[in-house]
């Protein structure tokens, strides 16, 4: 087992120090940039002023699309799709890359 260390985090320009094992970092690092994209794009709409009031609609925003995975509001038969669709574009592409070679 890792023993916990501080990692020092930046989300809106605010810097903070978290413990986590090394085991987690990567983890923490992911969260801290999805939580700061989701912050800043609450502030930059304009209609919510004030870091602790961008802070509660982010987190109300990421309880809300956990919940809704939980609950199977996520339809992960339309993201496989998707997903799907988007290999087959990227395996033509490279094909069509490949052709020039």
């Amino acid at each position: 087992m890792s023993d916990s260390r501080g990692v020092d985090v930046n989300i809106m320009g605010r810097e903070f120090k978290v413990s986590c094992t090394e085991d987690e970092r990567e983890g923490l690092i992911t969260a801290v940039n999805y939580l700061d994209k989701k912050m800043r794009d609450i502030r930059d709409t304009g209609k919510v002023i004030g870091i602790e009031r961008i802070a509660i609609m982010a987190a109300l925003n990421l309880a809300h699309e956990l919940l809704t995975t939980r609950s199977g509001g996520f339809d992960i038969g339309d993201f496989k799709r998707r997903i799907i669709s988007m290999q087959e574009q990227i395996d033509e592409a490279v094909a069509e890359q490949n052709k020039l070679f």
